[in-house]
Protein backbone atom coordinates (compact mmCIF):
# COMPACT_ATOMS: atom_id res chain seq x y z
CA UNK A 1 0.00 0.00 0.00
CA UNK A 2 1.21 3.48 -0.86
CA UNK A 3 1.94 5.35 2.35
CA UNK A 4 1.79 9.11 2.79
CA UNK A 5 4.99 10.41 4.40
CA UNK A 6 4.48 13.33 6.76
CA UNK A 7 5.34 16.66 5.22
CA UNK A 8 8.29 18.38 6.84
CA UNK A 9 9.49 21.93 6.89
CA UNK A 10 13.12 22.49 5.89
CA UNK A 11 15.52 21.85 8.72
CA UNK A 12 16.68 18.93 10.79
CA UNK A 13 15.04 15.55 10.29
CA UNK A 14 11.84 15.18 12.25
CA UNK A 15 11.34 18.89 12.86
CA UNK A 16 8.16 20.72 11.95
CA UNK A 17 6.13 17.65 10.96
CA UNK A 18 2.72 18.55 9.60
CA UNK A 19 0.08 15.92 10.46
CA UNK A 20 -2.06 14.31 7.82
CA UNK A 21 -5.30 16.08 7.07
CA UNK A 22 -8.83 14.79 6.69
CA UNK A 23 -11.65 16.45 4.73
CA UNK A 24 -11.57 20.22 4.95
CA UNK A 25 -13.51 23.28 3.83
CA UNK A 26 -12.62 26.75 2.63
CA UNK A 27 -13.76 28.07 6.01
CA UNK A 28 -10.89 26.13 7.62
CA UNK A 29 -8.30 28.41 5.95
CA UNK A 30 -7.45 31.55 7.93
CA UNK A 31 -7.11 33.96 5.02
CA UNK A 32 -7.22 36.94 7.37
CA UNK A 33 -4.04 35.59 8.94
CA UNK A 34 -1.95 35.72 5.76
CA UNK A 35 1.41 37.39 6.39
CA UNK A 36 1.72 39.30 3.11
CA UNK A 37 5.24 40.42 3.96
CA UNK A 38 6.38 36.80 3.55
CA UNK A 39 5.07 36.43 0.00
CA UNK A 40 4.48 39.78 -1.68
CA UNK A 41 8.00 40.06 -3.11
CA UNK A 42 8.48 36.37 -3.96
CA UNK A 43 7.83 35.87 -7.71
CA UNK A 44 8.22 32.10 -7.40
CA UNK A 45 5.36 31.82 -4.93
CA UNK A 46 3.22 34.20 -6.97
CA UNK A 47 3.69 32.17 -10.15
CA UNK A 48 3.26 28.75 -8.52
CA UNK A 49 0.14 29.67 -6.56
CA UNK A 50 -1.48 31.53 -9.44
CA UNK A 51 -0.77 28.86 -12.05
CA UNK A 52 -2.04 26.13 -9.74
CA UNK A 53 -5.17 28.16 -9.05
CA UNK A 54 -5.86 28.49 -12.80
CA UNK A 55 -5.47 24.78 -13.53
CA UNK A 56 -7.35 23.60 -10.43
CA UNK A 57 -10.21 26.05 -11.02
CA UNK A 58 -10.59 24.75 -14.56
CA UNK A 59 -10.58 21.12 -13.43
CA UNK A 60 -14.37 20.83 -13.47
CA UNK A 61 -14.21 20.79 -17.28
CA UNK A 62 -11.87 17.80 -17.25
CA UNK A 63 -13.92 16.18 -14.49
CA UNK A 64 -17.09 16.42 -16.59
CA UNK A 65 -15.25 14.72 -19.45
CA UNK A 66 -14.14 11.89 -17.16
CA UNK A 67 -17.64 11.44 -15.72
CA UNK A 68 -18.98 11.13 -19.27
CA UNK A 69 -16.20 8.70 -20.20
CA UNK A 70 -17.05 6.42 -17.25
CA UNK A 71 -20.77 7.08 -17.45
CA UNK A 72 -21.78 3.41 -17.38
CA UNK A 73 -19.65 2.65 -14.31
CA UNK A 74 -21.62 4.03 -11.32
CA UNK A 75 -18.79 3.57 -8.82
CA UNK A 76 -16.12 5.43 -10.79
CA UNK A 77 -18.46 8.07 -12.21
CA UNK A 78 -20.02 8.62 -8.79
CA UNK A 79 -16.67 9.10 -7.04
CA UNK A 80 -15.51 11.45 -9.79
CA UNK A 81 -18.64 13.58 -9.62
CA UNK A 82 -19.21 13.62 -5.86
CA UNK A 83 -15.69 13.60 -4.46
CA UNK A 84 -12.87 14.20 -6.92
CA UNK A 85 -14.42 17.08 -8.86
CA UNK A 86 -15.62 18.77 -5.67
CA UNK A 87 -12.19 18.58 -4.06
CA UNK A 88 -10.30 19.70 -7.16
CA UNK A 89 -12.57 22.71 -7.60
CA UNK A 90 -12.16 23.47 -3.89
CA UNK A 91 -8.40 23.48 -4.42
CA UNK A 92 -8.86 26.08 -7.14
CA UNK A 93 -11.16 28.22 -5.01
CA UNK A 94 -8.79 28.03 -2.05
CA UNK A 95 -5.75 28.98 -4.12
CA UNK A 96 -7.65 31.78 -5.84
CA UNK A 97 -8.73 33.19 -2.48
CA UNK A 98 -5.12 33.06 -1.30
CA UNK A 99 -3.76 34.71 -4.46
CA UNK A 100 -6.32 37.51 -4.36
CA UNK A 101 -5.44 38.34 -0.75
CA UNK A 102 -1.69 37.89 -1.01
CA UNK A 103 -1.32 39.82 -4.29
CA UNK A 104 -4.38 42.12 -4.40
CA UNK A 105 -3.06 44.20 -7.31
CA UNK A 106 -3.23 41.21 -9.67
CA UNK A 107 -6.49 40.89 -11.65
CA UNK A 108 -6.95 37.17 -11.12
CA UNK A 109 -10.32 36.82 -12.86
CA UNK A 110 -9.26 38.57 -16.04
CA UNK A 111 -6.15 36.41 -16.41
CA UNK A 112 -8.07 33.22 -15.56
CA UNK A 113 -10.80 33.97 -18.09
CA UNK A 114 -8.18 34.31 -20.82
CA UNK A 115 -6.59 31.02 -19.74
CA UNK A 116 -9.88 29.15 -19.59
CA UNK A 117 -10.98 30.39 -23.01
CA UNK A 118 -7.86 28.81 -24.50
CA UNK A 119 -7.87 25.70 -22.29
CA UNK A 120 -11.51 24.83 -22.97
CA UNK A 121 -10.81 24.45 -26.67
CA UNK A 122 -8.41 21.55 -26.08
CA UNK A 123 -9.91 19.80 -23.03
CA UNK A 124 -12.44 17.46 -24.67
CA UNK A 125 -13.50 13.83 -24.34
CA UNK A 126 -11.65 12.77 -27.55
CA UNK A 127 -8.42 13.92 -25.90
CA UNK A 128 -8.73 11.15 -23.28
CA UNK A 129 -6.92 7.83 -23.73
CA UNK A 130 -8.60 5.23 -25.98
CA UNK A 131 -8.91 2.64 -23.17
CA UNK A 132 -10.11 3.20 -19.62
CA UNK A 133 -7.21 1.49 -17.90
CA UNK A 134 -4.81 3.72 -19.83
CA UNK A 135 -6.70 6.88 -18.89
CA UNK A 136 -6.65 5.82 -15.24
CA UNK A 137 -2.89 5.17 -15.45
CA UNK A 138 -2.49 8.64 -16.96
CA UNK A 139 -4.50 10.11 -14.10
CA UNK A 140 -2.17 8.39 -11.64
CA UNK A 141 0.80 10.20 -13.11
CA UNK A 142 -1.01 13.56 -12.99
CA UNK A 143 -1.80 13.03 -9.31
CA UNK A 144 1.86 12.15 -8.75
CA UNK A 145 2.89 15.44 -10.31
CA UNK A 146 0.47 17.51 -8.27
CA UNK A 147 1.46 15.73 -5.05
CA UNK A 148 5.08 16.58 -5.79
CA UNK A 149 4.15 20.21 -6.49
CA UNK A 150 2.25 20.73 -3.26
CA UNK A 151 4.76 18.90 -1.10
CA UNK A 152 7.47 21.16 -2.56
CA UNK A 153 5.31 24.24 -2.03
CA UNK A 154 4.68 23.26 1.57
CA UNK A 155 8.38 22.84 2.28
CA UNK A 156 9.44 26.01 0.43
CA UNK A 157 6.84 28.44 1.71
CA UNK A 158 7.51 30.27 4.95
CA UNK A 159 4.09 31.93 5.14
CA UNK A 160 2.04 29.83 7.61
CA UNK A 161 -1.36 29.98 5.87
CA UNK A 162 0.09 28.93 2.51
CA UNK A 163 2.09 26.18 4.18
CA UNK A 164 -1.08 24.80 5.77
CA UNK A 165 -3.07 25.07 2.54
CA UNK A 166 -0.37 23.25 0.55
CA UNK A 167 -0.33 20.47 3.15
CA UNK A 168 -4.09 19.99 2.88
CA UNK A 169 -4.05 19.85 -0.92
CA UNK A 170 -1.07 17.49 -0.92
CA UNK A 171 -2.95 15.02 1.28
CA UNK A 172 -5.96 15.21 -1.07
CA UNK A 173 -3.80 14.51 -4.13
CA UNK A 174 -2.19 11.42 -2.61
CA UNK A 175 -5.63 10.12 -1.66
CA UNK A 176 -6.90 10.79 -5.20
CA UNK A 177 -3.96 8.82 -6.57
CA UNK A 178 -4.99 5.82 -4.48
CA UNK A 179 -8.51 5.90 -5.91
CA UNK A 180 -7.31 6.19 -9.49
CA UNK A 181 -4.81 3.39 -8.95
CA UNK A 182 -7.48 1.09 -7.49
CA UNK A 183 -9.76 1.73 -10.45
CA UNK A 184 -6.82 1.26 -12.83
CA UNK A 185 -6.16 -2.19 -11.42
CA UNK A 186 -9.78 -3.19 -11.90
CA UNK A 187 -9.83 -2.12 -15.57
CA UNK A 188 -6.34 -3.41 -16.27
CA UNK A 189 -7.40 -6.87 -15.10
CA UNK A 190 -9.96 -6.83 -17.93
CA UNK A 191 -8.10 -4.94 -20.66
CA UNK A 192 -4.64 -6.38 -19.94
CA UNK A 193 -2.46 -3.77 -21.63
CA UNK A 194 1.23 -4.54 -21.99
CA UNK A 195 3.51 -2.80 -19.50
CA UNK A 196 5.27 -0.91 -22.27
CA UNK A 197 1.95 0.59 -23.37
CA UNK A 198 1.01 1.61 -19.84
CA UNK A 199 4.45 3.13 -19.33
CA UNK A 200 4.33 4.98 -22.65
CA UNK A 201 0.90 6.39 -21.80
CA UNK A 202 2.07 7.58 -18.40
CA UNK A 203 5.21 9.21 -19.80
CA UNK A 204 3.20 10.98 -22.50
CA UNK A 205 0.71 12.37 -19.97
CA UNK A 206 3.50 13.39 -17.60
CA UNK A 207 5.15 15.60 -20.21
CA UNK A 208 1.81 16.82 -21.57
CA UNK A 209 0.97 18.32 -18.18
CA UNK A 210 4.13 20.40 -18.41
CA UNK A 211 4.13 21.21 -22.11
CA UNK A 212 0.38 21.72 -22.68
CA UNK A 213 -1.64 22.65 -19.57
CA UNK A 214 1.28 24.26 -17.76
CA UNK A 215 2.35 26.29 -20.78
CA UNK A 216 -1.21 27.43 -21.47
CA UNK A 217 -1.62 28.66 -17.89
CA UNK A 218 1.78 30.33 -17.79
CA UNK A 219 1.34 32.05 -21.14
CA UNK A 220 -1.85 33.73 -19.95
CA UNK A 221 -0.26 34.67 -16.63
CA UNK A 222 2.73 36.15 -18.45
CA UNK A 223 0.54 38.18 -20.81
CA UNK A 224 -1.45 39.51 -17.85
CA UNK A 225 1.68 40.62 -16.00
CA UNK A 226 3.83 41.59 -19.03
CA UNK A 227 1.34 43.04 -21.53
CA UNK A 228 4.07 44.87 -23.43
CA UNK A 229 6.09 41.68 -24.07
CA UNK A 230 3.71 38.77 -24.88
CA UNK A 231 6.18 37.20 -27.32
CA UNK A 232 8.55 36.28 -24.48
CA UNK A 233 6.04 33.99 -22.78
CA UNK A 234 7.47 30.70 -24.06
CA UNK A 235 11.05 31.62 -23.10
CA UNK A 236 9.86 32.76 -19.68
CA UNK A 237 8.02 29.49 -19.21
CA UNK A 238 11.15 27.45 -19.92
CA UNK A 239 12.99 29.46 -17.28
CA UNK A 240 10.10 28.93 -14.87
CA UNK A 241 10.17 25.14 -15.44
CA UNK A 242 13.88 25.14 -14.65
CA UNK A 243 13.25 27.02 -11.41
CA UNK A 244 10.51 24.56 -10.48
CA UNK A 245 12.85 21.68 -11.14
CA UNK A 246 15.39 23.15 -8.76
CA UNK A 247 12.70 23.73 -6.16
CA UNK A 248 11.33 20.18 -6.44
CA UNK A 249 14.79 18.62 -6.24
CA UNK A 250 15.43 20.57 -3.04
CA UNK A 251 12.07 20.13 -1.32
CA UNK A 252 9.98 17.27 -2.77
CA UNK A 253 10.01 13.82 -1.12
CA UNK A 254 12.39 11.62 -3.08
CA UNK A 255 10.82 8.18 -2.83
CA UNK A 256 7.11 8.92 -3.16
CA UNK A 257 7.08 10.18 -6.80
CA UNK A 258 9.14 7.20 -7.95
CA UNK A 259 6.82 4.74 -6.19
CA UNK A 260 3.79 6.47 -7.70
CA UNK A 261 5.24 6.16 -11.19
CA UNK A 262 6.10 2.50 -10.83
CA UNK A 263 2.94 1.13 -9.21
CA UNK A 264 0.72 1.08 -12.33
CA UNK A 265 3.38 -0.96 -14.14
CA UNK A 266 2.75 -3.75 -11.58
CA UNK A 267 6.32 -4.97 -11.75
CA UNK A 268 7.56 -7.95 -9.72
CA UNK A 269 9.27 -6.69 -6.53
CA UNK A 270 12.80 -7.50 -7.68
CA UNK A 271 12.25 -5.76 -11.03
CA UNK A 272 10.59 -2.77 -9.34
CA UNK A 273 13.65 -2.27 -7.15
CA UNK A 274 15.87 -2.23 -10.20
CA UNK A 275 13.52 0.09 -12.09
CA UNK A 276 13.63 2.83 -9.47
CA UNK A 277 16.66 4.37 -11.11
CA UNK A 278 14.86 4.60 -14.45
CA UNK A 279 11.74 6.06 -12.83
CA UNK A 280 13.91 8.59 -11.02
CA UNK A 281 15.53 9.58 -14.31
CA UNK A 282 12.08 10.12 -15.85
CA UNK A 283 11.14 12.37 -12.92
CA UNK A 284 14.35 14.35 -13.31
CA UNK A 285 13.78 14.74 -17.07
CA UNK A 286 10.27 16.02 -16.35
CA UNK A 287 11.71 18.60 -13.97
CA UNK A 288 14.19 19.96 -16.53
Amino acid sequence: MLEEPPLRRPGSAGSGTIPRRGPWRLADIDYDGIDRACVKDDPTLFEVVTLASFIETGSDLYAHNLVEYFGDDPEVAGWLARSWEHEEVQHGAALRAYAERAWPDFDWKRAFDAFFDEYARTCTVPELEPARALELAARCVVEMGTAMLYSSLNAYAQEPVLKQLAARIYADEVRHYKHFYRYFRRYQSRERHARWRVGRTMAARLFATRNDDGLCAYRNLWIATHPADPASADDAYRAFVNRMGTLAKSYAPRELPVDMLLKPLQLPPAVARGAKGIAGAVCRAWLR
